[in-house]
């Protein structure tokens, strides 16, 4: 309480606070960088006209798309990877059950063989998928890049 009281007696000791965004509000000052002065928007730390604030923005805004493709291409990569090392070790295991004679196999090592036969070509297809969808992606992102009007 004594905090909120103490707040309103400094703050209307000194002269009111301005809103940010209050641009017609503001009391701009005569001497400054040799600009018209009513298109400046002053912040904390810098002064730009609404023009470079709107370059500033596009710039962000590419580097943001070139960020999110950077990172659809580094999940596409981790993802292939993954499948890349399931489908060895379930090679690895196939071959290990091929290496037996077929007349020693059970019936339990002549059924994993071909779980593992299915395992692995349901992954392969899930991997042609995969690089399927990436081709698309990468083949369909500099059509839009050309489309896009120059800023």
């Amino acid at each position: 309480m004594e905090l909120k009281q103490s707040l309103s007696v400094h703050l209307e000791a000194e002269k009111p606070l301005r809103r940010y965004g209050a641009v017609e509000e503001t009391a701009w000052k005569a001497e400054g960088l040799g600009r018209n002065q009513l298109d400046i928007i002053s912040m904390a730390e810098t002064t730009m006209r609404p023009e470079e604030i709107e370059l500033e923005m596009a710039k962000i805004q590419r580097l943001r798309e070139v960020l999110v493709r950077r990172e659809s291409e580094l999940r596409f990569m981790m993802d292939d990877i993954q499948l890349c090392n399931d489908i060895m070790d379930l090679k690895q295991e196939l071959q290990n059950l091929v290496a037996i004679p077929e007349k020693e196999k059970t019936k339990l090592q002549k059924q994993r063989e071909d779980e593992l036969i299915q395992k692995i070509h349901k992954l392969v297809q899930k991997r042609d998928f995969l690089v399927d969808d990436a081709e698309v992606e990468r083949l369909r992102l500099p059509s839009r890049e050309e489309s896009r009007p120059p800023t």
